[in-house]
């Protein structure tokens, strides 16, 4: 065998051996890229409702005809309030038993779910001062603004249109409210915070 033929097969092999490498390397570059990095694991909520929502109901998506009972007394949602200022919303729902007694159910959350339960009263005045006596006891000023209203079923009120509220807190945790919709005068309620497990909602088919 000749030097030159030599020489062209010593070629040959050396670049089928840099072919064979490029290869190689063109193949693991192309399994990183497509390769998809594994998702961070995404925090959790300790306080996530989301248990007692499967076995209790999600008041957060309460609507007319749901049936809510309140620490054992039970009510029917007849309409609900939406209720919006700035980028904040809540719910209010009017609830009736079956001796026709009404009151209202307020659902927000901060971030964690916040239950609330109004009825109405009359003779505690308007509010603007820090404090206001009421039924024996005293309610100093937590906080007051306006927000706009969407009214869903049967709640009194016109189909959308403007809040102003002003709510009060006595040092024992009672509450209590004001609330002018549109140009009406002052109306007031009394409030008391719920737990989670005072709540049970029954939903009516969709």
């Amino acid at each position: 065998m000749n030097n030159g033929l030599v020489t062209a097969l010593i070629i040959l092999v050396v670049v089928l051996i840099v072919v064979a490498v490029i290869a190689v390397i063109m193949g693991i570059r192309a399994k990183r890229a497509t390769a998809q990095p594994p998702e961070p694991e995404r925090p959790t909520d300790p306080f996530n409702t989301g248990d007692q929502d499967s076995l209790r109901g999600d008041p957060r998506a309460l609507k007319a005809g749901d049936i809510v009972e309140v620490r054992g007394q039970s009510f029917t949602v007849r309409g609900s309030l939406r209720l919006s200022e700035g980028g904040w919303t809540w719910s209010e729902h009017l609830l009736d038993d079956s001796k026709g007694t009404q009151v209202w159910l307020a659902v927000e959350e901060d971030p964690d779910l916040i239950l609330s339960l109004w009825t109405p009263v009359a003779d505690a005045g308007e509010p603007g001062p820090k404090t206001v006596s009421f039924g024996g006891r005293t309610y100093h000023s937590e906080e007051s603004g306006s927000a706009e209203f969407r009214s869903e079923a049967t709640t009194g009120l016109a189909e959308r249109g403007t809040v102003r509220y002003h709510d009060y807190e006595s040092s024992d945790g009672a509450l209590l409210g004001f609330e002018s919709y549109g140009d009406a005068d002052w109306e007031a309620s009394t409030g008391e915070a719920l737990s989670r497990y005072d709540v049970l909602i029954y939903p009516t088919a969709s």
